[in-house]
């Protein structure tokens, strides 16, 4: 039997089945077709493996071929290990089973290395977003100091505290829309980079791009939301008394 995949590249627009291809030492016959399965993902989620090709043991050419039973279970894998030993044991008393492992964990340890990865750039960005929001709310602070006698003289000729909240609001937004721009376009560049560590997940992922603008506008906005109310409690006459 023989992958989809190979099938497409070895007999395009071609039924495969009853052809023959050769698998193994030159000097073994070919092997005929019987049957075409699905692309199955071997050695990891992130990587296929198009071209295969599987063969019963009895027509196999390695002395210690290994055989793999897999069986899907309605509770608690661990459970049913001894009536599987048993059951193997029953038609073969010295036939050695080497380990019994759950799919679950299969899975983990095959993709440990790549989680332990995205946990890593996950610090990191959540690092990055947290110096990120005492950066725009230092920066805001700094501006609402410095601009104080002219929130003032606006709050003397009639702006109001909604107008001053307004206002450093949209200067702070401003700057962190600024700064999500650029970082888009930066992950966007990035993206063919980080397609290693994903599977069936995009580089491009609409979504993804959506939620992350999503919450550091939201994160901009908590920061941004101290130095605006301090700005609209201003009193104009306390302030031009100071200058």
């Amino acid at each position: 039997m023989i992958s989809e995949s190979l099938a497409r590249s070895q007999f395009p627009h071609q039924d495969p089945i009853g052809k023959r291809v050769g698998v193994g030492p030159p000097n073994r016959p070919p092997y005929v077709i019987v049957g075409v399965i699905g692309d199955i993902k071997q050695s990891s989620l992130a990587t296929s493996d198009p071209a295969a090709v599987y063969l019963s043991t009895r027509q196999t050419w390695f002395a210690d071929e290994a055989l793999s039973f897999v069986i899907r279970t309605s509770g608690d894998p661990s459970s049913v290990a001894s009536a599987v030993k048993a059951a193997i044991w029953s038609v073969d008393r010295n036939q050695p089973i080497v380990r019994v492992i759950t799919m679950r964990h299969l899975v983990d340890v095959s993709e440990a290395e790549r989680r332990f990865v995205l946990i890593l750039f996950a610090v990191f960005g959540g690092v990055a977003l947290v110096l990120a929001a005492i950066g725009i709310f230092g920066v805001l602070s700094g501006s609402v100091n410095e601009r104080t006698r002219e929130i003032g003289v606006r709050a003397a000729l009639g702006a109001s505290r909604a107008d001053h909240l307004a206002l450093v609001l949209r200067d702070g937004l401003l700057l962190a829309a600024a700064g999500i721009a650029i970082g888009l376009c930066g992950a966007a560049a990035a993206s063919q980079g980080l397609k290693s560590l994903l599977f069936a997940i995009s580089g491009l992922d609409p979504l993804t791009y959506l939620g992350v603008a999503l919450l550091l506008t939201a994160v901009a906005a908590v920061a941004c939301a101290t130095p605006a109310w301090r700005a609209s409690r201003v009193d104009p006459s306390i302030t031009l008394r100071a200058e």
